[in-house]
């Protein structure tokens, strides 16, 4: 066997025999783009202190990943159909290590931000040329274990990040976290060429570059909407981007609907298993970043853990991915899809509800039971949720499919950390005023209220203040945590009733087994009274 794989998947006429090596290169560059956000959560103590970021400055900081790499899936994964799905890998792959050694270098703040913008680029080719691939490579038959595993990595990529971030900031400065993904970056190209068959579509026609410019338009300004108006307020730029992204996604739709090569067939949202599949793994990601996103703090800044400490406690949701994947891979093929998927969201939701009843003398296992909920969920449901997804797609559409997939993941994500992350902050803020609004100088609560590390960090300088001193400073600790303990509850409530209502909408939308087998037999049979497509 050669040493560079170069005979394409199109030209082979048995399944390609390292597919399962292929898989590791393929998980391998799913690890680095997800751990791109999590190791950042516990980089952004440091980050903070070091560039004196103001919160809106930690949010663009996250959050420039988010934006490209959520707006440009659809139209990058339809290039790597059409081109090169092998090639799109390698490329984004070196972007991104680009950006992330940029990212490691920088000391200003917007050049952090640009260099997460352009990880977010090269996330955006790599997400969906690693289900494409999966999907070229492996046959229908075992198909859903190679799902099972690229999901799994997604949750052992949760917890790995923060773990790594935390051991090199032991002794390294907070760019050392952008270089994790390097070596592994690396690897991955290395083992594209080696053990990643080529392929791209065999009948596929010209690339709609309007519905993609459309489709960046439309979620890139949903995105900044989402960001930008439950942190900061619903100002003009947060008001006109949200218009712009209805009126975008109207005209998208429009568009498509008329094109005879959509970018995105939108009439595949009238499928029952395609769009409460795409429901189950935005809701799922909702809940699941949202109350990572703020368990992390506690554990942090309440709790005192330093950011490998947290790290560490972070682990028994990814292994609780990995026992839901186990359980999946068994029962799906016997029970279907919505025996799977809905489980998985009410554990989820549990999971999420039992957050609503942290206080200030919680500990960390007060906390592990939710991630061990959270954790098992995703490995139960994610995986058969992304399998009806890309099972919706055509040969000549995996790219498109990935980033369907993946568009889903990602708003889903967004979402829960922009919209739960403000709701807690606006609860903090409102619970430390009615515990210290009458013993702090106004200046001195509205630092406080920023955020819980901004809280601490006053009773720091209340504890060496000439009118202060220990006793005082403690106070002001015991309400930060206070304050901080009653804003998880609160969100925790709300997170979990969306999740709830969420399950509620996947239950009516997602088919049954024999509903789907039915509509699956019509879409087949439609598919060979239609022409072949010719490029």
């Amino acid at each position: 066997m050669p040493l560079i794989s170069n005979t394409p998947v199109e030209k082979m006429t048995e399944p390609y025999p390292r597919r399962w090596w292929a898989l590791i290169v393929l998980c391998l560059s799913l690890l680095i783009v997800v751990m791109a956000n999590t190791s950042l959560i516990v980089a952004a103590p440091d980050m903070t202190t070091d560039l004196s970021l103001s919160s809106s400055d930690l949010q663009w900081v996250i959050d420039g990943y988010t934006v490209p790499y959520a707006a440009l899936m659809l139209l990058l994964g339809a290039i790597g159909d059409k081109y090169s799905r092998r090639g799109a890998l390698v490329v984004g792959l070196l972007v991104f290590a680009g950006g992330s050694v940029m990212g490691s270098m920088v000391d200003q703040t917007g050049l952090v931000i640009a260099a997460r913008a352009i990880m977010g680029v090269g996330a955006a080719v790599v997400m969906p040329a690693t289900l494409s691939l999966l999907v070229a490579i492996f046959p229908k038959r075992e198909r859903t274990r190679a799902i099972t595993a690229w999901t799994a990595t997604s949750g052992l990529a949760i917890a790995l990040g923060p773990l790594l971030a935390g051991w090199l900031l032991e002794d390294h400065a907070w760019g050392s976290t952008f270089l994790i993904n390097v070596p592994i970056a690396v690897v991955a190209v290395l083992g594209a060429f080696v053990l990643v068959p080529p392929s791209k579509a065999a009948r596929m026609g010209r690339i709609d570059y309007v519905g993609g410019l459309l489709s960046i338009v439309s979620v890139a300004s949903l995105v900044y909407a989402i960001i930008e108006g439950p942190h900061f307020g619903w100002g003009k730029a947060p008001i006109a981007a949200a218009v712009i992204a209805g009126v975008g996604f109207v005209a998208f739709t429009l568009w498509e609907l008329r094109h005879p090569h959509p970018m995105l067939d939108v009439r595949k949202f009238t499928q029952r298993a395609f769009s409460g599949s795409m429901l189950a793994v935005l809701f799922f990601f909702f809940g699941t970043f949202g109350s990572i996103y703020y368990s992390t703090q506690f554990l942090q800044f309440v709790l005192g853990y330093n950011a490998l400490e947290t790290g560490i406690r972070l682990l028994p949701l990814a292994g609780a991915v990995f026992v839901g994947a186990a359980v999946t891979g068994r029962l799906t093929p016997r029970l279907g899809v919505k025996a799977m998927v809905l489980p998985g969201m009410v554990l989820g939701t549990v999971g999420v509800f039992l957050l609503t009843q942290i206080d200030r003398s919680s500990t960390y296992t007060d906390f592990l039971p939710s991630l061990l909920l959270l954790g098992f969920a995703i490995g139960l449901s994610v995986s058969p949720a992304t399998d009806t997804i890309m099972g919706s797609f055509p040969e000549s559409e995996l790219g498109v499919g990935g980033g369907a997939n993946d568009t889903s993941l990602e708003l889903g994500g967004a979402l829960g950390i922009a919209v739960l992350g403000s709701l807690l902050g606006t609860t903090y803020k409102d619970k430390l005023t009615d515990l210290v609004g009458g013993h702090l100088p106004a200046a001195t609560l509205d630092t406080a209220k920023e955020s819980v590390g901004a809280g601490l960090a006053v009773a720091d300088q209340v504890a060496k203040a000439p009118n202060g001193g220990p006793q005082q400073a403690q106070a002001l600790v015991d309400a930060v945590n206070e304050s901080f303990a009653h804003g998880v509850a609160h969100t925790s409530l709300i997170g979990g009733i969306i999740m709830a209502v969420g399950a509620l909408i996947v239950l009516v939308v997602l088919p049954g087994r024999k509903a789907a087998e039915t509509q699956r037999q019509e879409e087949a049979a439609d598919a060979a009274r239609e022409p072949a497509e010719v490029s």
